[in-house]
């Protein structure tokens, strides 16, 4: 930002020092947001605000609003006779404040809209009780920020810089309205860098962010394309939840001359601002780790009753993390890509997205998460993964990757995928905020963006063998991430034994209390306690004891599989050398105990793994069949993806030599008593 753009925003941003004492720090912001975008509005239509009163008062025809608009020349106009300079023409308190809200009562819908989400009539009353509200507008009248003054672009980067002073203003709540700067910038260059050539050639731009915070990724989108091609015309889409961030994102479209209703407000899951649309690019940084149990019944519906024409068919992911979400309703905004006449691609869309570690693995095969990345990677949606530095974000301090999706891969990557190792590239912050401790400088942004380019520039030889990318880098096969999940399970062997513990189980087994009465069960334990330390091999020597012992007590043994099974649990122990015991003749009944699963490689032959890296080890082990709940048939395994993407790059670092480890400690040693001779003598 220029030296005098930085001067306005510090002397917008000095209104603080009226605020200091009646408003806490980090509340600077709802004063100073809001009056700035009061002032540019008032300081940009003061060239058409009376050709606005004259037509007003002229116009008595329907759809009056787009007539003022016309008449305005802009997007908002004002039909009060207020102004800066009239609403504190006056130091009396109540005028000031009776004047400042008929100026903002006559503005038009969209502009009263943003003021609203800023609840700053509240302001207002507040600013009036401390006797502070003349002082402001007073502050704020000798502000110049007409066009003359300050163009939308610089307007632009001044409302930002006091979006960033706001948010290290509220440290505790800062990643919540704030996305580092560096990180929007290579998450933007990372996105849009691939189509440098193609950006020419598309007069308008469409970009969308349905977590949108305060809009600083779409600025930084904008900013971007601009630099690279001033002629392009870029439409900024966004969605947010957060009143306060919805109203600064809209205020900040608005001063730069955007179109402001492209910012909807509401949560993108169930009140989507741009359904049925489609965008050539799309980013986010939605929240980590947030649960979606408030939408879980209009979510779950959609899933369940539109499937894959809705936008959560590949599946849920578990409550209490979104993330998953917020990809599939990004990915269900992609445009078409179509085949031109060269046989290359064009249309078709590229997102990115920001996640913690999470989306990468949590959840087993054909689990939500699983199926998400299995439905992605198959698509072939997947180009990249980028693993950045920790204590890179406001609110976090954890590790965070870009994921980079897109319906147009070029043809050298298709069913490939990207990773880089990104995670050595930071530099230290002079001054922390919150958790915030490293920042990624300029020439880091511009290595790790350089061997993105080269990876994406990677093409087989001849022979079958890769050109050489940097070892931060990796090319990976999609099926590389794919594996079968089979369950292995061992028989059920037990031995027979009757001890103070049996008794115990047979008291409060239900079936027993239902087949035998409450006074049965305690006669059934009476007549087995002479039986304490009895021991059988063999569940048919047990069972002849325990009728023989019952039927000389009285008791018949009741007939059906349930008691049986309840006199089994309580008299069986589980033992290696113990009899096995079969559900039917020839099947063993497998030990849930010992039940165990093994991933086997997508590209893998089950049998042949099985009788590898199992059977040698466990003789009597096999791989169990079950039902699978899409198709309803008999399978041997379960398909699930992970992205282990640390593993990857792991390089094994040796162990110090033992020699070098006791010469360091005999040095210590020799240090420490000489330290302790120095406070003893």
């Amino acid at each position: 930002m220029s030296d005098k753009n930085q001067e306005l925003a510090d002397f917008i941003w000095s209104v603080a020092d009226l605020l200091r004492g009646d408003y806490k720090r980090s509340e600077y912001g709802k004063v100073i947001l809001p009056m700035t975008v009061l002032r540019r509005m008032d300081c940009v239509m003061s060239d058409t605000r009376e050709d606005v009163w004259a037509r007003e008062a002229s116009y008595a025809g329907v759809n009056k609003e787009a007539v003022l608009r016309v008449a305005a020349s802009r997007n908002f106009y004002n039909t009060s006779k207020q102004t800066f300079a009239t609403i504190g023409a006056d130091p009396d308190t109540q005028k000031v404040e009776k004047n400042l809200k008929d100026y903002i009562d006559g503005f038009s819908a969209e502009a009263t809209e943003i003021l609203d989400s800023y609840a700053f009539h509240l302001q207002i009353e507040r600013l009036a009780k401390a006797d502070l509200l003349y002082l402001v507008v007073q502050k704020f009248r000798d502000i110049d920020l007409s066009l003359k003054a300050v163009d939308n672009h610089n307007m632009g980067f001044i409302f930002e810089e006091l979006i960033r002073k706001f948010a290290d203003a509220s440290n505790e709540t800062a990643g919540e309205h704030f996305t580092p700067r560096e990180v929007i910038e290579l998450m933007v260059e990372l996105l849009l860098g691939p189509d440098d050539g193609r950006l020419n050639e598309a007069p308008v731009i469409d970009i969308l962010d349905p977590a949108c915070g305060t809009g600083g990724m779409l600025s930084a989108a904008e900013h971007h394309i601009k630099e690279l091609h001033p002629g392009a015309r870029v439409n900024l889409y966004g969605q947010e939840l957060n009143a306060e961030s919805y109203a600064i994102c809209r205020s900040d479209m608005l001063l730069k001359g955007q179109d402001a209703s492209l910012i909807h407000f509401g949560n993108s899951f169930t009140q989507d601002g741009h359904e049925g649309e489609e965008f050539s690019y799309m980013l986010a940084n939605p929240p980590f780790g947030v649960e979606w149990k408030k939408v879980e019944k209009q979510v779950k519906d959609e899933y369940e009753e539109q499937g894959h024409g809705g936008r959560f068919g590949a599946g849920l992911p578990r409550i209490n993390d979104g993330s998953f979400l917020f990809l599939q309703h990004m990915i269900a905004k992609m445009k078409q890509p179509k085949t031109g006449e060269n046989g290359e691609e064009t249309g078709g869309s590229r997102l990115a997205i920001v996640f913690n570690g999470s989306p990468l693995f949590t959840g087993g095969a054909g689990s939500g998460e699983s199926e998400i990345r299995r439905w992605i990677i198959e698509n072939d949606y997947l180009e990249a993964i980028v693993g950045l530095p920790d204590q890179l974000f406001y609110n976090t301090g954890i590790s965070t990757y870009f994921w980079i999706v897109t319906n147009r891969k070029p043809k050298n990557l298709k069913n490939r995928i990207i990773l880089i190792d990104a995670r050595d590239q930071w530099s230290k912050m002079r001054k922390s905020l919150s958790n915030k401790r490293k920042e990624i400088v300029e020439d880091q942004r511009k290595e790790i963006c350089r061997w993105y380019e080269e990876a994406r520039r990677l093409t087989r030889s001849g022979d079958g063998s890769e050109h050489s990318v940097p070892d931060k880098v990796k090319i990976m096969d999609a099926d590389d991430f794919g594996y079968k999940r089979i369950t292995i399970d061992r028989p059920l062997k037990l031995r027979f034994e009757v001890t103070e513990d049996t008794l115990d189980a047979l008291r409060v087994a239900k079936v027993v209390e239902k087949e035998l009465g409450a006074g049965g069960v305690e006669k059934l334990t009476g007549v087995l306690k002479p039986l304490i330390g009895s021991r059988w091999g063999t569940k048919a020597e047990a069972w002849d004891a325990l009728r023989t012992t019952l039927a000389e007590g009285g008791i018949p043994w009741p007939s059906g599989k349930p008691f049986d099974k309840a006199m089994r649990d309580a008299v069986g122990v589980p033992d290696p050398e113990g009899e096995v015991q079969y559900v039917k003749k020839g099947q063993p009944e497998h030990d849930p105990d010992l039940r165990d699963f093994e991933n086997v490689p997508r590209r893998g032959d089950i049998d042949a793994y099985f009788m590898r890296e199992v059977k040698p080890y466990v003789d009597d082990a096999w791989i169990t069949e079950f039902k699978d709940p899409r198709t309803k048939e008999m399978v041997r395994y379960r398909v699930g993806y992970e992205i282990p993407f640390t593993r990857h790059f792991y390089v094994y670092q040796p162990p110090r030599p033992l020699a070098e480890i006791d010469a360091e400690l005999k040095t210590l040693e020799t240090e420490i008593q000489k330290l302790l001779g120095e406070v003893a003598g």
